[in-house]
């Protein structure tokens, strides 16, 4: 997936691709349609809970970003995707619950 699709293609994407493969993802926020930002929370019950976002690296080249909050508690990245929400609206919010779910996001949502 190309960074540059709107961002309300590449979360469908994301959604589909990891429905298709046995996994659950659904929209938890819809954000702005053309370029809001994405942020997938991955809650496999296997793994202690992460965010990612894509973002620009140190090498000034598109990666996801690793945003997990110090207290990766559900309740706590529950409250940090609300607050984040509330302050960009135009955010989309995806979760995942797949293992390898940072695969997923990474060969959806960057250009590779």
């Amino acid at each position: 997936m190309s960074s540059g699709l709107p961002s309300a293609m590449v979360a469908a994407a994301l959604v589909r691709r990891v429905n298709d493969a046995g996994g659950l993802a659904v929209i938890r926020a819809k954000g702005d349609t053309q370029a809001g930002a994405i942020l997938v929370v991955a809650v496999d019950r296997s793994a202690t809970p992460k965010l990612w976002e894509r973002g620009i690296g140190p090498a000034g080249h598109i990666v996801l970003i690793d945003t997990t909050p110090a207290d990766s508690a559900p309740a706590a990245i529950e409250d940090y995707w609300r607050r984040r929400r509330r302050n960009d609206p135009d955010l989309w919010v995806v979760e995942l619950d797949i293992p390898s779910a940072e695969r997923f996001a990474a060969e959806t949502m960057l250009d590779r």
